[in-house]
């Protein structure tokens, strides 16, 4: 040991990282299993035999969100027994889970009210896969980052993450309806949700970036809001206050951004009329760097 214990590894280190990574494993493969027990299917059947794309891609965002969260819930600094580390990453990681199978439920069933998911992705409908997959990394971004701002482990602790948690629900919701309306008022009324449902990737693709940047920009606000345990009250005020100025920021900024990098380019018609899927991708890329490049500077 004496080799490792120059680099300043040490046997408690070792141990400790074993116990995390033991617990972020048995996590993630049960994360595949509950996305079966969720749609009430098979999840083997569904990727490897009916060769399911759409279930591939929800299922995909589930892991990645849930891995996203667990590197919320890895300090990187050891803790005072092997027990108290496995009860801590024990303790985020199950409950992050959680909070992502909560949060799809909620943008099911109230961003996405007009249309089953569930039954979209079981016909194979990769726009719904889409969406769906970006809605859990979304929401384990803003769990990850909560995680991050939160100390210990007490019911306050969890109080906060939650509270943060559900102030970051209501800003994808009020996203998804902002988004809503300018599809409509650009088609004739026409529902963003009903061409979801009838596969138009082009705008799920665009969506998606929008929700990934709002959730990025989100934790800008954990730089700004000083974490104490028990003033609930003014935690999810801070929350709140701080989602909204973010948000707003980010949209003016990819607004005038998107003008300068796709200039002389008809996004409306390019995206929503002709399935354009290379320039909704661009779109995409523009709405993350831009979430990113502003949360570095608040930061």
């Amino acid at each position: 040991m004496t080799f490792f214990q120059n680099f300043g590894i040490t046997s408690e280190l070792i141990g400790i990282l074993a116990i995390d990574i033991t617990i972020a494993v048995i996590l993630l493969t049960a994360m595949r299993y509950l996305q079966g027990w969720n749609l009430k299917v098979n999840s083997t059947h569904e990727l490897s035999e009916r060769d399911n794309f759409a279930f591939g891609i929800s299922t995909a965002g589930a892991v990645a969100g849930l891995g996203i969260v667990l590197t919320g819930a890895i300090t990187g600094e050891a803790a005072h027994s092997f027990l108290y580390e496995a009860i801590g990453m024990s303790a985020y990681g199950i409950f992050g889970l959680l909070l992502i199978k909560l949060g799809r439920f909620l943008h099911d069933k109230i961003a996405l009210n007009e249309i089953d998911k569930n039954a979209m992705i079981l016909k194979g409908n990769i726009s719904v896969a889409l969406v769906d997959a970006a809605a859990a990394i979304a929401t384990a971004i803003i769990i990850r980052s909560v995680l991050m701002w939160a100390e210990d482990i007490t019911l306050d602790t969890f109080i906060a993450i939650f509270s943060a948690f559900a102030i970051s629900q209501l800003m994808l919701v009020l996203l998804t309806r902002f988004r809503e309306k300018q599809y409509a008022k650009r088609n004739q009324d026409a529902s963003m949700q009903a061409a979801l449902a009838q596969g138009h990737t082009a705008v799920a693709i665009r969506h998606s970036g929008y929700m990934l940047a709002m959730a990025l920009s989100f934790n800008a606000a954990s730089h700004f809001i000083l974490y104490e345990p028990q003033a609930y009250i003014s935690n999810l005020i801070g929350w709140l206050v701080f989602s909204v100025i973010m948000l707003i920021c980010l949209s003016l900024l990819q607004a005038l951004v998107k003008k300068l990098v796709l200039a002389n380019i008809d996004l409306a018609q390019e995206v929503e009329q002709q399935h354009n899927i290379g320039i909704a991708t661009v779109e995409l890329a523009i709405s993350v760097a831009i979430a990113l490049i502003l949360t570095s500077l608040m930061a």
